[in-house]
């Protein structure tokens, strides 16, 4: 099986003319970029960066982060990417944790990095930016001076590859830790359940760092010769522009990003013909939501994938179809290569009409948790790795993600799945956006309270809520588990020019 940066140097070699990447104004052909990552990989071997060493790179998304991504792996180096929204004392933390040996950064990073280094490094740990900084080496620029000489990467399948930071919803992020072999398997599945198609034309918005756009288009897409579309941040009036110009074949978006394009006036208005795929996953997307775009992009094949970065980030998933019959569900079956089920707190089979926690098994399941063997021990059983995703198995086998096993409501001793209610209070016509969390409340142990964000120049009572979502209404003709509203409502302004990424993947 091929390697992540084999794959880079036999596309170039098949389509050496064939644009890579594009970044603005900035563009490369797939053998410009084999030529660029060669030369940042010999100079990365330069500074005594080897293979096996963990390289953690804080940038947002760009050609030269691709760059570095490759340029990595080719010297057979571990890449550990960091969200560029992190505070210096969380890049600090898994800077150590991964025990990287290089920092990479962009230099509109370089105040984070800054006090990174003033809180102190490991001795060993160097700092280079990705272009002009005064306090640190510039690597695109001492690599440019490179003569080209292509450098033989010995990188074998079994070689660990990324370790992939993962929230969760306590305490210190875990490093989930791949080798080539799994981050290849991904990319296989990928074009098996998306298919993705030589010579496709992907639209980057959802930000590299994170294992969804990392592992489940850049990698499968550099791999069949895919042209690379990068935006630095979401706007969504930009991703129209690149989707209709470029003529984009292929975008993954957070279910945020879709409801932002639902909303621009000029959708209808767009040539949009050459969009094939539309994937969405990262975080629930609304049934509401899943219904407007239906009718609006009658001509996209719409994908949903639910994953979990422990996972590759793979799982399950509803394709085209099932997604236009069950707007509701989150999968129907395993993503190709992936076994998945439920089980309820004993570890039995959920029947369906039951609700239990979503456990997948397959090539592309992480190694283990990077020097963490107890929480590895822990989530991973029998070979089988545990979500603490809650989902309902209906009749028909589909399959519902309703909440996170440490984040179920329990109030007045019945089980309130927040998702569920979150997606009926999220087709209401004047919200963007919810969030619904527990409250410890002295009589019925928890209350609920639902966060919404409210469309500009929209207002938004408790009152009215309550009423639109009464029994027998649009909002809940998806069936839920709560038997009432929720209590309290705090509202919120949109955000018109932004979304950010869920963490689900």
């Amino acid at each position: 099986m091929p390697t992540i940066a084999s794959t880079l140097r036999d596309t170039a070699a098949r389509v050496p003319d064939r644009i890579a990447v594009l970044f603005g104004d900035t563009s490369y052909s797939y053998a410009e970029l084999d030529t660029v990552v060669d030369k940042v990989a010999a100079e990365l071997t330069a500074r005594g960066l080897r293979k096996g060493d963990r390289i953690a790179l804080l940038a947002p998304s760009s050609d030269r982060f691709i760059v570095a991504f490759y340029a990595v792996h080719r010297i057979g180096a571990v890449f550990v990417p960091i969200n560029p929204a992190s505070s210096a004392p969380e890049v600090a933390y898994i800077v150590r944790d991964s025990g990287a040996r290089l920092l990479i950064h962009d230099p509109a990073l370089a105040s984070v990095v800054s006090a990174v280094v003033d809180g102190g490094l490991p001795d060993d740990v160097q700092v280079v930016a990705l272009g002009p900084n005064p306090d640190h080496d510039d690597l695109i620029a001492a690599a440019a001076v490179r003569e080209h000489t292509a450098v033989d990467d010995d990188v074998a399948e079994s070689d660990d590859a990324q370790i992939l930071y993962t929230s969760g919803t306590t305490g210190n992020p875990k490093g989930a830790l791949f080798d080539h072999h799994r981050a290849m398997w991904t990319a296989v599945t990928m074009l098996g359940t998306c298919g993705i198609r030589d010579a496709d034309r992907m639209l980057h918005v959802a930000p590299l760092y994170h294992a969804a756009e990392l592992c489940l288009m850049l990698i499968p897409g550099t791999l069949v010769g895919a042209t690379h579309v990068v935006h630095a941040g979401f706007d969504p009036a930009k991703v129209l522009d690149d989707l209709e110009q470029h003529r984009i074949t292929m975008f993954f978006g957070v279910p945020t990003m879709y409801q932002f394009l639902l909303r621009q006036p000029d959708l209808r208005r767009r040539d949009l013909s050459a969009w094939r795929t539309g994937m969405f996953g990262a975080a629930p997307m609304p049934p509401s939501a899943v219904e407007e775009l239906v009718a609006t992009l009658p001509g996209v094949d719409l994908i949903q994938l639910c994953g979990q970065t422990e996972a590759g980030p793979s799982g399950i998933f509803c394709d085209s179809a099932q997604v236009r019959s069950r707007p509701d569900a989150s999968g129907r079956q395993g993503m190709m290569g992936m076994e998945c089920r439920l089980v309820d707190i004993d570890g039995e089979p959920v029947a369906p009409g039951g609700v239990g926690e979503l456990l997948l098994r397959g090539e592309t399941v992480m190694k283990r948790y990077w020097g963490k063997p107890q929480a590895t021990a822990d989530t991973i059983v029998d070979g089988w790795l545990h979500t603490g995703d809650v989902c309902r198995l209906d009749a028909d086998g589909y399959m519902t993600i309703v909440d996170r096993l440490k984040d179920m409501i329990i109030t007045g001793g019945r089980n309130v799945y927040s998702v569920e209610v979150e997606g009926a209070i999220a087709a209401h016509p004047d919200v963007v956006d919810a969030a619904v969390v527990g409250r410890p409340h002295h009589e019925y142990g928890e209350s609920i309270v639902a966060i919404v964000t409210v469309a500009d120049g929209r207002t938004l009572t408790l009152n009215a809520l309550e009423e639109f979502l009464a029994p027998g209404s649009r909002a809940t003709r998806f069936r839920t588990s709560w038997s009432s509203p929720p209590r309290s409502l705090a509202t919120r302004p949109a955000r018109s020019s932004s979304a950010s990424c869920g963490t689900r993947c």
